[in-house]
C-alpha cells in the first residue's frame, strides 16, 4: 500500500463560519437534506420490486417511474428491445446521492436528525434488495437497483444509449452512498449492502473475457460507470477483500491509462464526465497495488485538462466532451462546463495534491469551488430540487438555468454544498496545511488547539489564523473518515455515531494508540511512523478480541509543528506574513505554501496579507477573449447582449497586469460588498458566486481604440496589424513586466516594428515614447519626464510606405467562421504624409481571383475559407500589401433520420451533412432521456401512444440547426 503524504481532518472537525459566502449554500442544502421525504428517494426502488410505495411520488425527471409495462427483468427473461417498454432507465441514481449528501451532513453537523434519515434510507434500500433477492430472479443476493438485471446484461451485448441507460453509473450512486453512510456515520447496514453489491458486481464482470469488458466501458454513456473503480477499491480496503481490488481493476480503461502515464493526448471528442471519475479511482488503486502507473495516469490526465481545456470560472466540456487541446476560447458553445465535470474535477485535485503537495491543485480548487461549485446554487430556498445548474454556461449572454431535480448534476449538486470544509485544511505528520482562504474553524487536536481562520474570503485581502486552546468540553465530534472495525467483523462503527469517544485528557498528554492487525493478513507486517520504523511487534489477531500494536506518541503541546499557509495565486504584489504582529523572515510567495515551524501556543496569530487587485486573463487560445477577476472573484458583466462586449483592458495595466480603474483593491472590495456588483464603463459586473439569474457575460473582448498606458489615453490610434493584432495587444502580451526598466525596452522596441509597418507616424511616435516614460506603472498618475527618460528608437532611412488595413466589420462565432457573411472594410492611410490620402489606390482580392478596384465595404457571401488580401498604391509607387484569412459558413447542417422497424421497437440513425466546416454533432432526446449527443444507432420500443424523438445538427462553424422532430407512431395507430 501507498499511503498519501497529506490527508483531510473529519468533515465535523472544520465548521464553515455562518458570515461565509458559502454558507448560504451550505444552509439551503442542509434545509433540503432535513425537509425531503425519504419515501420519495425509494419509491421507484419500491414500485421495481413490488413493495408499497406509500403514496409517495419520485423526485422526477430522471428519477421517475419506469414505463408501466415494464418489468423487473433479469439477465434471462428479458423480452428483447423488440418487445420491452421501458423509460427512465437511470433512476436509482439520485437516491444514491442523497444518501451521500446526508452522510456528508450528517458527519459535518453533528446533527441526529440527519443521522437517522441516513438510517432510514437505508433501511428501505434493505427492505428492497430482500424483497428482490427473493424473486430468485437475479444472479446474486447482492444485487440492488430500481430496475431489473437486465441492464448490464444488455451491456455485455453491447446495447446501446436509447436501449439502456449507464447501468454501472446508477450502480456507483448506489454503492458510494451507502459506503459514506458507513464511513461517515457508521451504519454497519449501509456496509453489509454495499459489500453483498461487491460481490455481485465481481460475479458478473469476473467471467467476461477483458477485450468485452474494455468495448463495454468505450460505448457512450451506456457504458458509463461513473468511479466504480474508485469505490470497489474503497470497499476492499475497508471490509479487507482482496476480490473487490480485482473487481476495481476491471474498469480500468487500458487505452486512457496508457494514455495518461505516457503523455498521450486522447481527450478530444470523450465524453468529459464519462471519463473523470476514473481518474479518481486510479488514485485509489495506487494506493492500494503501489503501481505508479496509476498515479502518472491520473496526473498526467489531469494535466491535459488544466489548464488547456479549462474555462474561467474551473468549468471543462463543450456539449459533454473535450474539445482539442490548448482550446479554450475556441471551444465555446451553447452547452459548455457540465458542473458534474468540475464536481469530479475537485475530488481529483484534492487527491492528486495529497500525494504530491503541489499547490497548483488547491489553486485550481480553489478558483471552481468559489465561482463554478458555489456559482452553481441559485440563491433560493426549496423543500423539492436542489436549485443547481446543469451547465454552467461561458457563451456571451448566457443565463444558469437552475432546477435539475434527478439529472446527474442534480445529484451531484446535492452533495456539493454540504462538504465545503472538506478541503480547507490537510494534516500530515507533525503539519498543518491551510489550503483555502474560507473563514472556517478546525479542531486540531494532535497538538490540542482549536485553529480559527478569519479572512472575509473573497472580499478580504488578509488571512488570519488564530490558536487557542482545544478544551474536550467543547468538542465537536463526527466521524473519522476510514472508521476501522473492532474484533474483525465488518461492518461494526467505531463507535455509536461513527466517533470515537471525547478524550478528557488534557491537551499535550502521551497518548496511546492501539491498532488491530487483522487476522487475515500474511506475513511480513510492518508497523511504521512517520515513515520510519517502530520497533513495535505486530501480533496476528486472536479470534475473540483481537491482537494488535500499541505505540504512544509523547508528543503533545509542546512538540514543534509546521503551519502551511498557502498564499493565494491572486495576490498582488506586497505579500507579508507576520506572527503575533511582528514580520517573519519566511518567503511567501502567490500561489505557493508559506511555511513556519515552532511550538505553537494558545494565543498565536498568523497573518497573511494578500493584496487584491482587478486583473483581465486572456484565453489560453485567443489573448484578445479576456476573463475579469477580482482577486478569487470571477466577475461576470450583466448584459441583454448575446454578441461579445468589448472594453479598452490593455490600455489600463499597470506594470504586474492589473487592472487601473481609479479605485484601489479595498475600494473595489468594498463596492462589491456594498452593491453586488462592480462597475466599469458604465457595465456591472457580478460576482461568478452570486447565485443570481442574470444574462451575463463571463468573457469580454480586450479592445482598445487607442494607445493608452494606466488608463491615460495619447489621441493615438490602436491600429490594426493584418491579423488583427494592434501594438498595445503585442506590447502586453507577456502579461506583466518586472519593473520600469523591461517596460520602457519593451515599448521602444514594439514602437519601432509598428513605426515600420507604417501603423505609426513620427509625430505619433513620440506622443507614444513620451507617454510610456510618463507612465508610473502602479496607479496611472503621470510622472515627470526627465532627460533621457523617453527610450531610443532606432531611426528610419527612406519614406515608409502607406499602409492598408483589412477592417472586418462583424464579429465571428467563437468558433472563429464567420456564421454569417462578413463585410470587408479596407483603409489606406500613410502616417507620414496623410495629405496624400485621397491620391491612394486601394485594391482587393479573394482567394486567388482578379484584383479589383476597392470603393466601398464588400460582404463575402461564398461560403468556405477565403484568403483576403489588400493592396495600397502611393502616387509615389511605393506599396503595402496585408492579407488576412477568414472562414465563412453561414448555413447550418441538415440533418434526417432513418428507422428500421423490428417488430414491436424500431432501431434509429440520425444522420447529418455539412460541406463547408463539417459536422460537429448530432444531439438528440426522446421520452425518458435527455438531449445528448448521437454515437449511434438506438432501439426504442413502440408504446400505445406515439412518440417524438427531436434531433438537431451543430457543424463546427457554430451553426445549429433547428430542431427536426421524428414522430413514432403508437400501437392504436399502426392498427
Amino acid at each position: 500500500m501507498t499511503a498519501p503524504l497529506l490527508r483531510p481532518f473529519p468533515l465535523g472537525a472544520v465548521r464553515i463560519d455562518g458570515a461565509s459566502v458559502f454558507a448560504r449554500a451550505r444552509d439551503e442544502l442542509l434545509h433540503l437534506a432535513r425537509a425531503y421525504p425519504v419515501d420519495r428517494l425509494l419509491a421507484v426502488f419500491r414500485r421495481n420490486a413490488g413493495l408499497d410505495t406509500r403514496g409517495a411520488l419520485p423526485p422526477g425527471n430522471w428519477e421517475d417511474f419506469g414505463h408501466p409495462d415494464e418489468d423487473a427483468w433479469g439477465e434471462h427473461d428479458y423480452p428483447g428491445r423488440e418487445h420491452a417498454r421501458t423509460a427512465n432507465l437511470l433512476r436509482g441514481h439520485y437516491a444514491g446521492h442523497f444518501l451521500s449528501m446526508l452522510a456528508l451532513a450528517a458527519a459535518g453537523e453533528g446533527d441526529p436528525a440527519l443521522r437517522a434519515k441516513v438510517d432510514e434510507l437505508t433501511a428501505g434500500l434493505g427492505e428492497v434488495r430482500d424483497a428482490l433477492a427473493a424473486t430468485g430472479r437475479y444472479s446474486h443476493y447482492g444485487f440492488l437497483a430500481a430496475y431489473g438485471e437486465w441492464q448490464f446484461s444488455r451491456l455485455e451485448d453491447f446495447a446501446p444509449y436509447g436501449e439502456i441507460w449507464a447501468p454501472y453509473y446508477t450502480c456507483h450512486k448506489l454503492m458510494a452512498g451507502l459506503l459514506d453512510a458507513y464511513e461517515l456515520v457508521g451504519n454497519a447496514q449501509a456496509l453489509d449492502l454495499a459489500n453483498a453489491m461487491g460481490r455481485w458486481v465481481h460475479g458478473r464482470l469476473a467471467r467476461l473475457e477483458p477485450e468485452r469488458r474494455q468495448r463495454m466501458w468505450s460505448l457512450y454513456i451506456a457504458g458509463e460507470f461513473g468511479g466504480m473503480n474508485e469505490t470497489l477499491a474503497r470497499l476492499s480496503a475497508v471490509v479487507g477483500e482482496p476480490r473487490f481490488l480485482e473487481t476495481a481493476a476491471f474498469f480500468d480503461q487500458d487505452h486512457l491509462l496508457d494514455a495518461g502515464a505516457s503523455g498521450a493526448d486522447v481527450l478530444t471528442d470523450m465524453h468529459a464526465n464519462q471519463h473523470l471519475p476514473q481518474l479518481i479511482g486510479y488514485v485509489d488503486e495506487y494506493e492500494l497495488t503501489g503501481e505508479r502507473r496509476y498515479l502518472d495516469a491520473a496526473a498526467g490526465l489531469w494535466d491535459q485538462i488544466v489548464p488547456g481545456r479549462v474555462y474561467a470560472h474551473g468549468g471543462t466540456g463543450e456539449s459533454e466532451l473535450w474539445g482539442p487541446p490548448g482550446v479554450v476560447a475556441g471551444d465555446v458553445g451553447h452547452r459548455n462546463a457540465e458542473t458534474c465535470a468540475s464536481y469530479n474535477l475537485l475530488k481529483l485535485a484534492r487527491r492528486l495534491f495529497a500525494h504530491t503537495r503541489d499547490a497548483r491543485y488547491m489553486t485550481y480548487y480553489e478558483r471552481t469551488l468559489l465561482n463554478h461549485i458555489l456559482g452553481s446554487r441559485r440563491a433560493v430556498r426549496s423543500d423539492t430540487g436542489p436549485e443547481v445548474t446543469y451547465m454552467f454556461p461561458v457563451h456571451p449572454g448566457a443565463r444558469r438555468e437552475y432546477d435539475n431535480v434527478g439529472t446527474c448534476c442534480g445529484g451531484t449538486g446535492l452533495e456539493n454544498h454540504v462538504k465545503y470544509q472538506d478541503t480547507v485544511f490537510y494534516q500530515g505528520p507533525g503539519a498543518l496545511y491551510a489550503n483555502l482562504p474560507i473563514d472556517a474553524e478546525l479542531d486540531w487536536t494532535e497538538p490540542g488547539l482549536r485553529v480559527t481562520q478569519r479572512s472575509g474570503f473573497p472580499l478580504g485581502e488578509s488571512i488570519t489564523l488564530r490558536f487557542d486552546a482545544l478544551h474536550s468540553a467543547t468538542s465537536h465530534t463526527a466521524s473519522a473518515e476510514g472508521a476501522t472495525s473492532p474484533a474483525g467483523e465488518v461492518g461494526a462503527p467505531a463507535a455509536e455515531g461513527g466517533s470515537a469517544p471525547t478524550d478528557c485528557s488534557a491537551p499535550g498528554a502521551a497518548r496511546t494508540v492501539l491498532l488491530r492487525k487483522p487476522a487475515w493478513t500474511a506475513k511480513g507486517v510492518t508497523l511504521s511512523l512517520n515513515g520510519e520504523p517502530t520497533g513495535v511487534e505486530a501480533v496476528a489477531g486472536a479470534p475473540a478480541a483481537g491482537a494488535g500494536a500499541a505505540l504512544t506518541d509523547p508528543s503533545g503541546l509542546g512538540a514543534e509543528r509546521t503551519v502551511h499557509l498557502r498564499v493565494p495565486a491572486w495576490a498582488a504584489g506586497g505579500v507579508t506574513l507576520s506572527l503575533n504582529g511582528k514580520p517573519v523572515g519566511v518567503e511567501a510567495v502567490a500561489g505557493e505554501y508559506a511555511s513556519l515551524t515552532r511550538v505553537w501556543e494558545p494565543g498565536d496569530e498568523l497573518v497573511l496579507t494578500a493584496p487584491v487587485s482587478l486583473r483581465a486573463e486572456p484565453t489560453i487560445d485567443d489573448p484578445r477573449q479576456c476573463a475579469l477577476y477580482l482577486g478569487a472573484t470571477l466577475l461576470l458583466a450583466r448584459s441583454e447582449a448575446t454578441t461579445a462586449l468589448a472594453f479598452g483592458l490593455n490600455g489600463r495595466r499597470a506594470f504586474d497586469g492589473s487592472l487601473i480603474t481609479g479605485r484601489t483593491g479595498p475600494q473595489l472590495l468594498a463596492e462589491l460588498a456594498r452593491e453586488g456588483t462592480v462597475e466599469l464603463d458604465g457595465t456591472a459586473f457580478e460576482p461568478c458566486w452570486s447565485g443570481e439569474h442574470t444574462r451575463y457575460h463571463m468573457y469580454v473582448l480586450s479592445a482598445d481604440a487607442e494607445i493608452a498606458f494606466g488608463g491615460n489615453g495619447t489621441g493615438v490610434p490602436n491600429r490594426q496589424r493584418a491579423d488583427g493584432s494592434t501594438f498595445l495587444d503585442e506590447l502586453w502580451a507577456p502579461g506583466s513586466f518586472p519593473d520600469r526598466a523591461a517596460f520602457l525596452h519593451r515599448v521602444a522596441a514594439v514602437a519601432a516594428r509598428v513605426r515600420a509597418e507604417g501603423l505609426l507616424g513620427r509625430d505619433e511616435l513620440a506622443t507614444v515614447l513620451t507617454a510610456a516614460a510618463a507612465f508610473d506603472g502602479a496607479t496611472g498618475d503621470p510622472r515627470p519626464v526627465a532627460p533621457g527618460d523617453v527610450p531610443p528608437v532606432p531611426a528610419f532611412d527612406g519614406p515608409v510606405p502607406p499602409a492598408v488595413a483589412i477592417e472586418i466589420l462583424d464579429q465571428p462565432a467563437p468558433s472563429g467562421w464567420y456564421t454569417t457573411a462578413p463585410r470587408i472594410r479596407l483603409r489606406g492611410f500613410d502616417i507620414d504624409r496623410p495629405d496624400t490620402a485621397a491620391d491612394l489606390a486601394l485594391e482587393l482580392r479573394v482567394s486567388g481571383g482578379d484584383w479589383t478596384p476597392y470603393t466601398r465595404p464588400v460582404a463575402i457571401t461564398e461560403e468556405g475559407v477565403h484568403r483576403i488580401e489588400a493592396r495600397v498604391t502611393g502616387p509615389d509607387g511605393l506599396t503595402g500589401t496585408v492579407s488576412r484569412e477568414i472562414s465563412v459558413d453561414t448555413a447550418p447542417p441538415v440533418s434526417r433520420a432513418t428507422v428500421k422497424e423490428l417488430g414491436a421497437s424500431v432501431e434509429i440513425t440520425l444522420h447529418a451533412d455539412d460541406g463547408v466546416s463539417g459536422v460537429e454533432r448530432i444531439q438528440w432526446e426522446g421520452p425518458g432521456t435527455f438531449w445528448g449527443t448521437f454515437q449511434e444507432a438506438f432501439v426504442r420500443a413502440i408504446g400505445d401512444e406515439p412518440q417524438v424523438i427531436e434531433y438537431a445538427a451543430t457543424d463546427r462553424a457554430g451553426n445549429e440547426e433547428p430542431r427536426r422532430r421524428l414522430v413514432l407512431p403508437g400501437k392504436r395507430d399502426r392498427a
